[in-house]
């Protein structure tokens, strides 16, 4: 089982100086498809409201890959990485697709991949809390092999001699 594709287009108003997506609207989709990715595991609004928790990003690493222009058609897709009892990672590839709705070519490369760890946090006591049994297992039962651009870090510069 794997999560849908989400998908949204580029926006006017998500072009930069520079004439491509600002950074900040890269973070932007993510951020639809960690609300998503929510949804299908059991974390909506309903379970926010009826438990007081809720997943919080602590970490995570973005990289650029290419420029998006505006009317770029995106899809995201999301991989559940792993989780344990309070803990998940997660991550988001982006690729520009030629419709909306379409799915990444097979062969496609993304225009941006985001890795992230969240917590399941009890908001009102302010602190990490176990996952409910049947959250934790739709969550590890959707882990796949990370792909081989999740774990890395930014490089030092300059580079140590």
């Amino acid at each position: 089982m794997s999560l849908p594709l989400l998908h949204r287009e580029v926006r006017a108003e998500w072009i930069d100086y520079n004439g491509h997506m600002s950074e900040a609207f890269y973070v932007l989709v993510f951020g639809y498809a960690t609300d998503a990715m929510m949804i299908e595991t059991g974390l909506h609004a309903g379970y926010r409201e009826s438990t007081g928790c809720s997943l919080y990003t602590v970490e995570a690493h973005v990289r650029y890959l290419s420029d998006v222009p505006e009317g770029a058609h995106l899809a995201v897709r999301t991989r559940v990485l792993g989780a344990d009892a309070k803990k998940a990672r997660f991550a988001h590839e982006m690729y520009v697709v030629g419709e909306s709705g379409a799915e990444p070519a097979p062969d496609a490369a993304p225009v941006a991949t985001t890795e992230l760890l969240a917590l399941h946090v009890d908001q009102g006591a302010g602190r990490a809390v176990p996952f409910p049994d049947g959250i934790r297992e739709r969550l590890t039962g959707l882990a796949e092999p990370a792909p081989e651009w999740a774990g890395r870090s930014i490089a030092v510069v300059p580079k140590p001699v």
